[in-house]
């Protein structure tokens, strides 16, 4: 495999997690985000990572050492000009990655890959702002990154062969398990996923029963690991609702029409675990 360095933009959830498996796997990583404190935060939450899998007795303290000294941190997107591939993990809105596509093809070395971690948008129009669309490909990893081991491979129109093959052997390289997928609106997890969580939140709008009681019967009854709501605040209750408005808006379908609660929990500033509230509570 010719990569060796990564780079990472947004060190939120999906992105330290994606830092995590890249540095345990031996590659050096540039975590980039706008702020200070966000990288160092990033970097908290991949120490306690690392510090829970000791604990676990699946790695040793040196290997924690070994994965920290892989990493650095940036809060400029043109300490990446010279990294193997960027793997793009920024908040789930098309507006703002196709501005940070634009922004990575003029930094980045021309032979430098481009793949995006979006979960619902389309690659080909991703590629379509860059001067290389052969070699912008998806990379959509699964929360928490370091303990599921799917990563969607979604090939844009424009994808190569050849970069499509280098993702595959990257995914397998850091301990993953690609698959393709082509690119359409929500792809395959996603476009399965997100409808039943919306139809959960549809089924709690309408005062059907608790958020507790959804996430029960779909636990006890159908052989969920975790209930639909509770996967919801895991995920961030805005990128549910931005996958689902995604799926509305590019199939033209009213099977896909979001829940009004969405809009309302993410204007309330109710995103889940991240925020300390959703459809449970975390500050507590």
């Amino acid at each position: 495999m010719n990569i060796k360095t990564v780079g990472v933009v947004g060190a939120g959830t999906m992105g330290n997690g994606i830092v995590q498996v890249c540095a345990a796997a031996g590659l050096k990583v540039i975590m980039q985000d706008i702020a200070e404190d966000a990288v160092q935060r990033g970097l908290d939450t991949i120490s306690s990572s690392l510090d829970r899998l000791i604990k676990k007795e699946k790695i040793t303290e040196a290997d924690k050492q070994a994965a920290l000294s892989n990493i650095e941190t940036a809060t400029s997107l043109e300490a990446l000009a010279d990294v193997d591939i960027v793997i793009e993990a920024a908040t789930e809105n098309e507006a703002l990655k196709l501005q940070i596509f634009e922004q990575l093809d003029k930094v980045c070395k021309p032979e430098a890959l481009l793949a995006s971690n979006t979960s619902s948008i389309s690659l080909t129009r991703i590629a379509g702002v860059t001067k290389r669309p052969e070699q912008v490909v998806g990379m959509h990893f699964m929360n928490p990154v370091p303990m599921m081991k799917l990563v969607e491979v979604i090939r844009a129109l424009q994808t190569s062969d050849e970069v499509y093959q280098q993702i595959h052997d990257l995914s397998e390289f850091i301990g993953k398990v690609p698959v393709e997928a082509k690119d359409s609106p929500g792809f395959v997890a996603n476009r399965i996923l997100i409808p039943m969580i919306n139809e959960a939140a549809y089924v709690y709008y309408e005062g059907l029963a608790s958020a507790e009681g959804i996430d029960e019967i779909m636990k006890l009854g159908m052989a969920h690991p975790m209930g639909p709501l509770m996967l919801a605040d895991l995920i961030g209750l805005d990128t549910c609702y931005a996958v689902i408005k995604v799926l509305h808006e590019g199939f033209g379908d009213s099977k896909y029409r979001p829940c009004p609660i969405w809009q309302q929990m993410v204007d309330a500033g109710y995103l889940g675990r991240k925020s300390g509230r959703g459809f449970y509570r975390y500050d507590e």
